[in-house]
């Protein structure tokens, strides 16, 4: 009899992760604090995530209806800088139905799924995975999202960029837009939950977005926000297995977090499926799963934490007009 798995935080990589274990035989416990469906902070744009990926993890089906993004236009301030095409369509998809999607497939095929269920973190507990999310820290950074409809998009996917941080347009489904921005926290300025985004745009010199926003619909209970979180690897908790974003949060102009997210557990459930049938320890199955992953994102976490800064800075701004895209995605993704 094989040994349980025991899953905190019920988002993408705890949902595909439970997926990819129950489908290979092995009992699975997942505990997701909030509830389905709901929204999430997200730029709801996958780029990078290969569809063989997606099928080892028996979650292919899930995304087969997702937009086909490849057009990129590019804006600092009011100030269109280029327009290019991915050289692989990305898929768009918002979290409140993929994550819906995905949590209804582990119900139905036995997972042993608990909504409303915190858990604090039980460190050297064989078995048990932490996957709830971005861990607390003194980061700078305030993560801002909402569905708007009728906002006429000049690309798939529309990126606006200034001094305080950028923000990303693209089509999801039903008609809707997500809009996604990260931005340095400004505590003058004076604004409240969904006036927060043109706010933040304004003091961005992002103008024009922000009164196209402003004046848009809204999708009622989809605005979100998140803040006091950091970039990068996380600050590890010792005897505790982290994955996705729990693990390392790659900066989100790359469009590869939830990409990252469906690698991650890609990268951990062959050992973990060779720990619930016994074959391997729980410490040995750990040191395999860290050095994995350390292995698969160290270049694109390391180059994306370069890259960063400059979108920042009005001097990078020919860089940004000018750089060939190819070479920049070959490094983040």
């Amino acid at each position: 009899m094989s040994k349980t798995i025991t899953i905190t935080g019920g988002g993408l990589t705890g949902l595909s992760l439970a997926i990819a274990l129950r489908k290979n035989g092995v009992a699975v416990a997942l505990h997701e604090a909030g509830n389905y469906p709901r929204h999430r902070v997200c730029g709801e744009f996958i780029s990078g995530v290969s569809r063989e990926t997606l099928e080892i993890l028996g979650i292919a089906d899930s995304l087969a209806d997702a937009q086909l993004h490849r057009s990129v236009t590019w804006f600092s301030g009011n100030n269109h800088l280029r327009d290019n095409l991915l050289p692989e369509p990305a898929l768009a998809i918002s979290r409140l139905l993929l994550d819906d999607r995905l949590q209804k497939t582990a119900t139905a095929i036995g997972v042993d799924l608990h909504t409303g269920s915190r858990r604090k973190i039980n460190p050297h507990a064989p078995g048990e995975i932490w996957t709830a999310g971005r861990k607390p820290a003194k980061g700078g950074w305030i993560g801002l999202k909402a569905h708007i409809r009728g906002i006429s998009p000049k690309a798939q996917l529309e990126m606006h960029s200034g001094p305080r941080g950028y923000l990303g347009v693209t089509p999801v489904e039903d008609g809707w837009h997500n809009v996604c921005g990260l931005f340095r926290i400004d505590k003058s300025i004076d604004a409240r939950h969904e006036d927060l985004l043109p706010a933040y745009l304004t003091e961005n010199g992002n103008t024009e977005l922000a009164h196209r926003i402003a004046a848009a619909e809204w999708r009622e209970g989809s605005f979100t926000a998140v803040a006091g979180f950091a970039l990068g690897l996380q600050s590890p908790t010792p005897g505790v297995l982290s994955l996705g974003d729990s693990h390392a949060i790659i900066p989100p102009f790359t469009g590869n977090g939830m990409t990252m997210a469906f690698q991650s557990t890609e990268t951990a459930f062959p050992h973990l499926i060779a720990y619930a049938n016994g074959t391997l320890t729980w410490p040995a199955a750990c040191a395999a799963i860290q050095h994995q992953l350390a292995k698969r994102f160290a270049k694109r976490l390391t180059s994306a934490k370069l890259l960063h800064p400059l979108l920042f800075h009005t001097a990078a701004k020919p860089l940004l007009k000018h750089a060939p895209l190819r070479p920049i995605l070959s490094l983040i993704r």
